[in-house]
């Protein structure tokens, strides 16, 4: 388990581009409820995918898609987004809770 004052957000060009802030979000499945990772969310609007580099502390295999250990439920599919050419996954709509977490 990571320790929540050990967390260090990215701040590189991609961060920049969405309004420069971010906030930590506590990944879940929805399904069964076991906690999955943590995520920096950079920006607003809605979580529709997750990039691989922004994923802490995951246990998850980073090139196939993303099914819960738990309860073996898919929960989004792996893909390349085009626009920056980075690794993400594709979320399925109600697959997962998100929990802000306070820094």
């Amino acid at each position: 388990m990571v320790e929540m004052d050990r967390i260090k957000f990215k701040n590189d060009k991609y961060k920049k581009v969405r309004g420069g802030y971010s906030r930590l979000l506590d990944i879940s499945c929805e399904h069964c409820q076991k906690h999955l990772f943590f995520y920096q969310k950079d920006g607003p609007g809605l979580l529709k995918r997750m990039y691989l580099d922004r994923i802490i502390d995951s246990r998850i295999n980073n090139s196939t898609n993303l099914v819960c250990p738990n309860c073996n439920k898919l929960l989004a599919v792996a893909m390349i987004y085009e626009k920056e050419n980075r690794p993400a996954l594709r979320l399925f709509v109600g697959a997962i809770t998100k929990k802000i977490i306070k820094n």
